[in-house]
């Protein structure tokens, strides 16, 4: 009874053996709620229903109020016995044992009642020493019981409020965490349903569930150190240095024009007013080619700006575009494009720089560090490890560590396919469009294919319809 941690099993475990160790018919057990002056009870003997009861009211209420034990021959000739849950329920009580539950100080905890003695007898001083030794030891069982639900609760609300604080960071990427969480706790509830394969039988407890929950959770918390202007960069260019090119560019326009606008007094000081006419539709034709053609200029920036593949030939023009000039309000000649804003152009692959990308890759890192200092119980100690492998391939080409296979948890395995489809299906990224599901499906089996994906788990991924089972709104 002291081993059981389960408050929910605990409580019947304990009414049976207060029903046997003293012949009674029925139990009940109520525990005392000291913020609210009530007795509880989750479970009593003939009821489906939570009871509440003022300290104080009732027979148990009497016994938690005083410390004192009541014990009752003729539950009728007893003006404190409240007939109404006999008259409900078409029980009926004769005799009544009640002894309150004292923990190791002897602060009275709750209340043991046991109804109708089994041989129709009175209860006896036997049965209440009995009963009140059985209580002290239910007491402390259920007060370790308690302790670890409120331990529960507050691991519950430290990963919640870290799942709002990395959402918080980067809102582009609200709900992943929780639907990465969904996705692999389903998987791995299904492996328990195989009965062939390397999984076949494979069976994950409670604990052991809440600990891949937990991974999951906070799988992508060290977010929080890398810069937020790389964590939800949109483009290859920062809003303020496109901001900067399109001023650049303004100002290129301005030059053209007035570059014309000199031309055009040049020209009259040379071939003289007879001309105006024929000058000034020379300059404007003139002009409406340098302007187009600067128009088309920025449209292909803005093009190569986004998270897209360059068409064929796009970073050879990129770079000739970095010889273009204009002159400033100084009269200095200044780039059109700046050389920095080339290089970033010219990301081949979304909008990260290499050294962007391997900041972003940082946050493994940072969750593993932050995690550890965590002072996990026995049960949850591998949640560090199983989120520092999440972004670990079976090929060894992961990072951050690039570890070989055996050394990857079946846990971040599975996490590893629930974060790529995640990530593919979500359609909050302002970086990239929602890919369906059988297209993220192809994608995932081509990763599985080249041996970067566990293929076994990939295939029940998909067998067991994993998305639609786990999550409410899952892509079609």
């Amino acid at each position: 009874m002291s081993a059981e941690r389960d408050l929910d099993l605990l409580l019947p475990l304990i009414l049976f053996e207060a029903t046997k160790v003293v012949e009674a018919d029925r139990c009940s057990l109520f525990i005392l709620d000291r913020e609210r002056n009530e007795l509880w009870s989750k479970v009593a003997q003939g009821s489906k229903s939570e009871i509440r009861l003022p300290v104080g009211s009732g027979i148990a209420g009497q016994v938690a109020h005083t410390g004192a034990i009541i014990n009752i021959p003729d539950a009728y000739a007893d003006t404190r016995f409240n007939r109404s849950f006999d008259v409900s329920s078409g029980y009926q009580t004769k005799t009544i044992l009640c002894v309150p539950m004292r923990d190791a100080n002897g602060e009275v905890t709750g209340v043991i009642q046991a109804l109708n003695r089994l041989d129709g007898q009175g209860f006896n001083s036997e049965d209440e020493e009995l009963l009140l030794a059985l209580g002290a030891q239910a007491a402390g069982a259920i007060e370790n019981a308690l302790l670890h639900e409120e331990i529960n609760r507050l691991f519950e609300g430290f990963v919640s409020a870290s799942v709002v604080a990395i959402e918080a960071r980067d809102p582009t990427t609200a709900g992943h965490s929780g639907r990465v969480a969904d996705l692999t706790v389903t998987l791995a509830q299904a492996l328990e349903h195989l009965s062939t394969g390397t999984y076949a039988r494979t069976h994950f407890s409670s604990t052991e569930i809440q600990e891949i929950r937990y991974a999951s959770l906070l799988h992508d918390f060290g977010k929080v150190g890398v810069r937020e202007n790389v964590l939800v960069k949109a483009e290859k260019l920062y809003p303020h240095e496109l901001e900067g090119l399109r001023a650049r560019f303004q100002l290129a326009r301005k030059d053209l024009q007035l570059q014309s606008y000199r031309r055009r007094f040049e020209a009259v000081k040379h071939r003289g007013d007879k001309h105006l006419a024929e000058i000034e539709a020379e300059e404007t034709e003139r002009l409406g080619t340098e302007l187009k053609h600067l128009h088309e200029v920025f449209d292909f920036v803005l093009t190569c700006n986004r998270p897209t593949v360059l068409a064929q030939g796009g970073f050879e023009r990129l770079n000739e575009l970095g010889h273009l000039q204009f002159e400033d309000a100084d009269g200095k000649t200044q780039p059109l494009l700046l050389p920095r804003e080339i290089q970033s152009l010219s990301i081949t692959r979304g909008t990260l720089s290499s050294e962007e990308r391997r900041e972003i890759e940082s946050h493994v890192e940072h969750t593993y560090r932050f995690l550890t200092q965590i002072p996990w119980t026995r049960a949850l100690r591998r949640v560090p490890e199983i989120a520092y492998a999440h972004h670990e391939k079976l090929d060894g080409t992961g990072y951050p560590r690039a570890i070989p296979e055996r050394t990857i948890p079946v846990q971040s395995r599975m996490m590893s396919i629930s974060d790529i489809y995640d990530a593919l299906t979500a359609s909050d990224r302002p970086y990239k469009k929602a890919v369906p599901h059988t297209l993220a499906l192809d994608i995932l089996k081509r990763e599985a294919d080249n041996g970067q994906l566990d293929k076994e788990l990939f295939h029940i991924f998909v067998d067991a319809e994993i998305p639609r089972r786990a999550l409410p709104n899952a892509p079609k």
